[in-house]
């Protein structure tokens, strides 16, 4: 099993990603989309009692009065960011509990793999090994790595750079008023900037440059 070096400290924001076993896609429906979603915000908070699945059976009166028990026991990170690719996955987060990274992206990693090998008739891993951690380290990183992980579906050429604010399996909608907030922590990001606005114009002033650094990127790989 591969060592993993980095070391998850509370209150650090960290920037993570994995793709799936071989670039094989991860996602191709909306209910698995929004099956990842709902992993998210459930196991952002600890383990307790239930399964997603099984919770997810569970009555709607059922599923409020869980709900509060998880809430009052308070969040393993803080989601601040994050992008579905059809390949992969990007989150921002900041750690807020021990461990509460790595328990979080085993629990939801683990519950979507079973669910996608069900409803796929597949078997065997679906993610590689273990998931890419980088810490950010300053402020200017923390809205860079947001800036990229919010312009990855243009980058790679999944959609126009002007459709963005529609992507629906990024945060960027949050972050620019187009849909209200779920479980994402939109007010340290937009504090740091200076508001929508702000953040909007420092998205979108860089999507064309990040767009010719993902195609340099691309002839670097084809052309050794």
């Amino acid at each position: 099993m591969p060592y993993r070096k980095i070391v998850f400290a509370v209150n650090e924001i960290y920037h993570v990603l994995n793709r799936g076993v071989a670039n094989t896609p991860i996602f191709g429906f909306l209910k698995e989309y929004h099956r990842f979603l709902n992993l998210m915000d459930f196991y952002r908070y600890p383990p307790f009692l239930y399964s997603f699945s099984h919770f997810d059976r569970l009555p709607i009166r059922e599923k409020e009065k869980f709900a509060k028990i998880l809430k009052g026991k308070g969040d393993l990170v803080e989601i601040l960011a994050y992008c579905l690719m059809p390949t992969h996955f990007h989150l921002l987060l900041r750690q807020l509990k021990p461990r509460g990274i790595p328990i979080m992206l085993a629990n939801i990693q683990n519950g979507y793999a079973r669910f996608f090998n069900l409803r796929n008739r597949r078997a065997g891993p679906l993610f590689r090994s273990i998931f890419k951690a980088i810490r950010i380290e300053n402020d200017e990183q923390i809205l860079h790595v947001s800036r990229y992980i919010h312009l990855n579906p243009s980058s790679s050429y999944l959609t126009k750079i002007k459709d963005l604010p529609s992507y629906t399996w990024s945060s960027l909608p949050e972050y620019l008023e187009q849909r209200v907030p779920s479980f994402i922590s939109t007010e340290f990001l937009l504090k740091m900037i200076g508001g929508k606005k702000r953040y909007q114009e420092f998205v979108f002033d860089q999507a064309e440059y990040q767009r010719k650094l993902q195609e340099i990127k691309h002839l670097s790989l084809e052309n050794p």
